[in-house]
């Protein structure tokens, strides 16, 4: 009978200790974790507030990848703040014909200048910061969750680089003093799981007054719309 007594008591104590280490395993866990702190994305990119005769042909696609520190800010931490560094890539297929004169820059249809044009592409290469607030429905546990991810993205352009090719055509240029090197815009990123629906809206223009079609300022600006994959 005391031996029975004994083994009860021995095996209330560890379920007692494996409760209180199971507790604390826990709350570690709620303390330490964080979400979704790598990301790769992909695009579509559509200039918007284009003139009247200019037009985008082809697939302009964009790719940015990065880090971003999660940082919650309550208890349940599935509110955060996110900062973090990145690089993006970026094309755009269009019919504006770029060329270097004397004092600048020309820009005019590319159906004026040539015939069979086979590519009008601007590209460019740079990195940026973006900042998030982040509302998840994530656990320490839980890998497939809703988010909601509202933020803004400041980009420095490294390199700029324009290609053109028709009949008779087959020019390059590089670092285009009218390309605006500082873009800054409002980002979106929404879904469930790995699949992240995602919207990038310029909010200033990707050439700089001095760049003029037909007397008239480039306004263009940037949309993207695509998709985002986040990892831990």
């Amino acid at each position: 009978m005391k031996l029975i007594c004994y083994i009860v008591c021995l095996s209330l104590s560890i379920s007692v200790m494996a409760q209180d280490d199971n507790s604390e395993d826990k709350a570690q866990l709620y303390k330490d974790y964080r979400e979704d702190q790598f990301y790769v994305g992909v695009t579509y990119n559509v200039l918007i507030n284009r003139p009247a005769d200019v037009t985008q042909s082809g697939f302009s696609p964009g790719i940015q990848l990065g880090f971003l520190r999660d940082m919650p800010i309550n208890k349940q931490r599935n509110l955060a703040v996110a900062l973090g560094l990145g690089l993006s890539f970026n094309s755009y297929q269009h019919n504006i014909y770029i060329s270097e004169a004397e004092s600048g820059y020309n820009y005019e249809l590319a159906t004026n200048i040539a015939n069979n044009v086979t590519t009008n592409k601007l590209t460019t290469y740079g990195i940026e910061i973006p900042l998030e607030l982040r509302w998840r429905t994530s656990t320490p546990t839980e890998y497939s969750f809703w988010r909601i991810y509202a933020g803004f993205k400041l980009g420095y352009v490294l390199h700029n680089r324009y290609r053109f090719k028709a009949d008779g055509f087959d020019e390059l240029l590089t670092q285009i003093e009218d390309f605006n090197t500082l873009e800054y815009g409002l980002t979106l990123s929404a879904g469930y799981g790995t699949w992240n629906f995602h919207v990038y809206y310029g909010l200033n223009p990707l050439f700089s007054s001095a760049a003029q079609l037909n007397a008239n300022a480039l306004d263009m600006s940037q949309l993207k719309l695509g998709l985002m994959f986040y990892i831990l």
